[in-house]
């Protein structure tokens, strides 16, 4: 159970994300309990308040009542169903009621285009824009991915009370796949029918239903896709880009260049579960390349509690920079080994695992002085679209912390309503995943470093925080170093 509890989350965090899963690494008491105060619920079901332009908090959604499927969320008085489409939530050519305009705050990053035209079709009615989000919420690590969908969700209420697309406001479908690609599948086979395109949606194992989404020719604009067959899908896209065995050169940069004695005696650790390994791999690969020399690495096994062996292991061959991949509390065991070997590298880095509140409180002292390379912005700070997602977030789910999961599925919603509005009465499916296919260096309004989300090439663009005091400060300016990505394979 601990090495599926573990590798879980390693799954998602390892083949193409350098960088995307370590940010939510709860303990699953903390995701189960942040599931609940969401969902009202147990972890694997959710309900959502997000629906009308007016939500004071009452839910509004009817929940569907099917394990694995969770509660449509319409704005008040929305038709829905036959007696909207003329036809069943498949319909398409009906009339579109077309002729009006978007309102669009929320899409003003782009020019709205005219609504002569617009038609109806799977997943848009007269009055709504159906999305539907698949993630992980329940399974060996339950609410894994609840942030997730509580960030589409917040996303989704924030538009209904400021905007339209063409007179319609949206509609949320969420879908618990279990941190299964079987479930994956099935979720992705019943958004085919009922939405008219997937937002936000992550899980470890997402290649379950890359080809429901490509065959049925669904957007899926992704919080990130973590296996190289999701990647592969063409009209699948990640608000986090990704590329296969593509690591930014930023970090290798940034200390060979101001730690250049350390990054010459370097040591990189790894757990040694699923692609986390091969993803170890290829950064250590990339970083060797941009002119790190490696003195020692090692695989760590998901059940091993005794990390002395590989610190003692770095002391004797004189390792002064450490790198971790792995979860939030292997991250703290390594730390504290380290500490009690007195064992203190120049640098200990981090991806996002460690910029995570539990981090600092689990590894206590042995946490200080610690690294993290992060390509978002930090929830310190003071950015218009990051504000809003905070302060949204706490209408859908008072009291939870954002995260930087929740940070890139706020951005692919974004994303979408954008592109959405930008079509107007061209808006199709296939014209949505044509116009997405186009967009590069996308910032999610400033939240995160510039995106190739329809190139799919890794991020090249990362900052640096250092734990001093128990609060993260910025290491090397608050600016991202974008130095570009370098293929291992």
């Amino acid at each position: 159970m601990r090495s599926k509890l573990v590798g879980a989350c390693v799954l998602a965090l390892a083949l193409l994300v350098p960088t995307a899963c370590g940010g939510s690494a709860l303990s699953p008491k903390q995701v189960l309990a942040a599931n609940q105060a969401v969902s009202g619920q147990g972890a694997g079901m959710s309900s959502d308040t997000t629906g009308t332009s007016t939500d004071t908090g009452t839910p509004t959604g009817t929940d569907a009542g099917t394990p694995g499927s969770t509660a449509v969320d319409a704005p008040s008085g929305a038709a829905t169903g036959a007696a909207a489409t003329g036809g069943g939530a498949g319909a398409s050519g009906g009339s579109g009621g077309g002729g009006g305009h978007s309102s669009t705050p929320a899409g003003g990053g782009v020019k709205a285009g005219s609504c002569a035209g617009f038609k109806n079709q799977t997943g848009i009615t007269d009055s709504t824009i159906t999305i539907g989000n698949a993630s992980d919420i329940s399974g060996p690590v339950p609410g894994l991915f609840t942030a997730v969908q509580q960030a589409v969700a917040a996303y989704v209420q924030y538009f209904n009370s400021t905007s339209n697309i063409c007179g319609r406001k949206l509609s949320l479908i969420k879908f618990d796949t279990r941190t299964d690609a079987g479930a994956d599948q099935q979720a992705y086979a019943k958004l085919c029918d009922q939405a008219f395109a997937a937002v936000g949606s992550m899980s470890a194992f997402d290649s379950g239903g890359a080809a429901t989404a490509q065959g049925c020719g669904i957007p899926d604009i992704r919080t990130a896709a973590v296996t190289a067959t999701r990647n592969a899908c063409t009209t699948c896209f990640g608000a986090q880009a990704t590329g296969a065995y593509e690591m930014s050169n930023a970090p290798a940069d940034f200390f060979v260049k101001n730690y250049h004695d350390a990054s010459q005696a370097a040591a990189f650790l790894y757990l040694n579960a699923g692609a986390a390994a091969e993803n170890g791999k290829t950064q250590q690969k990339v970083e060797e390349m941009r002119g790190m020399k490696f003195l020692y690495s090692a695989g760590i096994d998901v059940a091993e509690f005794n990390y002395g062996p590989y610190v003692q292991a770095m002391k004797s061959k004189g390792v002064k920079w450490v790198q971790f991949l792995g979860g939030e509390p292997q991250a703290v065991r390594l730390a504290q080994a380290m500490q009690s070997a007195g064992f203190k590298p120049d640098v200990y880095l981090l991806d996002p695992t460690g910029y995570d509140p539990n981090y600092v409180k689990s590894a206590g002292s042995a946490a200080e002085g610690t690294i993290v390379f992060i390509n978002f912005a930090p929830f310190t700070d003071n950015i218009p679209e990051l504000n809003l997602y905070k302060k949204w977030l706490q209408q859908v789910a008072p009291g939870s912390v954002p995260t930087f999961f929740g940070e890139f599925a706020w951005s692919a919603a974004k994303l979408f309503v954008e592109q959405a509005v930008a079509l107007g009465g061209q808006l199709t499916r296939a014209s949505l995943v044509q116009k997405v296919s186009q967009v590069n260096n996308w910032t999610g309004g400033g939240m995160h470093g510039p995106m190739m989300v329809g190139q799919k090439h890794a991020p090249s663009c990362v900052r640096f925080l250092q734990l001093k005091g128990g609060q993260w400060t910025p290491l090397g300016g608050t600016s991202y170093m974008c130095n570009g990505y370098t293929k291992a394979q």
